[in-house]
């Protein structure tokens, strides 16, 4: 089962934010509340992430719609599995990840996305950094 990181959740309650902001300055549209109620009951419960399949319908609609706005692959054309290694050079994604991707789902992409970013090893993030734009 794939998890989803708080912190995945904070940017897409920020991208609803700023995509529907506070009329009055005190109520919250539909898809942030509903993304901020679940970050309310991760940080009181001190989860750091919770079950893709666990979402309630509002949530995950609210946080697919953010999912949507990021980079489908951190593929930049520079691929060393094909050459044998078990880890790109160039995305820093495993042998599996790269053969699973079309089939993987958001949260399972958003862990090896998370992983990737906090390894900060693999080309895209240094060598070929332009590439990632």
């Amino acid at each position: 089962m794939a998890g989803i990181h708080i912190s995945d959740i904070e940017a897409a309650i920020n991208y609803w934010r700023e995509r529907s902001p506070s009329s009055d300055g005190l109520s919250l549209a539909e898809p942030t509340r509903a993304l901020a109620e679940l970050y309310a009951r991760m940080a009181y419960r001190q989860e750091t992430e919770v079950e893709e399949a666990s979402l309630l319908p509002p949530v995950r609609e609210a946080w697919l719609a953010w999912f949507q706005t990021m980079p489908d692959t951190p593929c930049i054309a520079i691929c060393s599995t094909s050459q044998g290694d078990a880890v790109c050079k160039g995305c820093g994604r495993t042998f599996d990840e790269v053969q699973r991707w079309t089939g993987m789902t958001p949260g399972e992409k958003r862990m090896s996305w998370r992983r990737i970013t906090l390894e900060g090893t693999a080309w895209r993030f240094n060598r070929y950094s332009e590439r990632a734009l």
